[in-house]
């Protein structure tokens, strides 16, 4: 008897998938687990996907030996009638047995809010990205404690809230927040050089769900004007760090950092340009990965299948 006539009528597999029919297009879905290392995880997960008529398109694994882990990504095209809720449903019991985490996630881009104060290059970075279809999420709005950047929002038909914020005003403005965050159904902040830090409440609220950028200077260059500290002590490299907030300011688990390599003839301006660029691309990076569920939060780290 083979492994698949032992399956459960349920899971037994049905004809191979047909071609979609002209005009539609086969549902992808994406696999994430992680538990810990044992024989036979990757054969009930394929297994699985057979039964169910799935096809492998892109499947990768790390084997974490420090930890005993065992992380995997899966994506798969499905038959037009296959849906998250039937896999959901299907997976539990060969998640319970091998203790898995996983997510299964559809074709659905997330929705990002993005939040802003007065620099804008990471904002239009993400913006042609989005609007050229490469950004793996859809930015439903825009928020921001200044009026500099709703130009830039509005021009690209993004909806654009102002929400100052001032000691005072701070419990409220975040309480307004996670109001937006649940009428927009949001499932990712993108904190695109926002200004203000967030409360441990708030961080504690949006876990997983909020990524940020900082220059790469943190913490040896504290406060303002980084870019002419770095000029007085003669740096070499420039660099960005895009990471998962926490309540410990700068330090939630990394997801990209970029590096340029600079010289003697880069003044603060320069360098400042430079650095930019560096946030810029490590954001976009870390976005996109994010969407595309290539990212497997552990801990305090994470793992990236790029």
């Amino acid at each position: 008897m083979t492994a698949v006539d032992s399956l459960p009528s349920s899971l037994q597999p049905s004809a191979a998938p047909a071609a979609a029919p002209e005009g539609r297009t086969l549902p992808q879905f994406v696999l994430t687990i992680t538990c810990q290392d044992q024989v036979g995880i990757v054969h009930a997960v394929t297994e699985f996907l057979l039964a169910h008529g799935a096809n492998i398109n892109e499947h990768q694994q790390f084997d974490d030996t420090v930890h005993g882990l065992v992380h995997l990504r899966t994506a798969f095209t499905g038959p037009l009638e296959l849906t998250r809720e039937t896999l959901q449903r299907n997976f539990v019991s060969i998640a319970e047995r091998f203790g898995m985490r996983y997510e299964i996630h559809d074709q659905t881009p997330p929705r990002l809010l993005v939040m802003v104060s007065k620099s804008g290059h990471c904002l239009n970075d993400l913006i042609f990205r989005w609007r050229a279809g490469g950004l793996g999420g859809e930015i439903a709005l825009v928020v921001s404690n200044h009026e500099e950047l709703r130009p830039m929002a509005e021009a690209a038909g993004l909806p654009y809230i102002h929400l100052p914020v001032s000691p005072a005003t701070k419990e409220e403005a975040e309480q307004q927040l996670l109001a937006l965050v649940e009428e927009h159904d949001i499932d990712l902040v993108v904190l695109a050089r926002y200004m203000q830090i967030l409360s441990d409440d708030l961080c504690r609220a949006l876990a997983g769900r909020a990524i940020n950028i900082h220059h790469s200077f943190l913490p040896g260059f504290k406060g303002a004007r980084p870019y002419h500290q770095a000029y007085e002590r003669g740096v070499k490299l420039v660099g960005a760090t895009a990471h998962y907030v926490t309540a410990d300011l700068d330090e939630g688990p990394i997801i990209e950092q970029e590096v340029i390599r600079v010289d003697h003839t880069h003044d603060p301006r320069a360098l400042s340009t430079v650095g930019q660029d560096a946030e810029a691309l490590a954001l976009s990076r870390a976005v996109r990965w994010h969407c595309e569920h290539r990212v497997l939060l552990e801990g305090s780290s994470t793992v990236v299948f790029r």
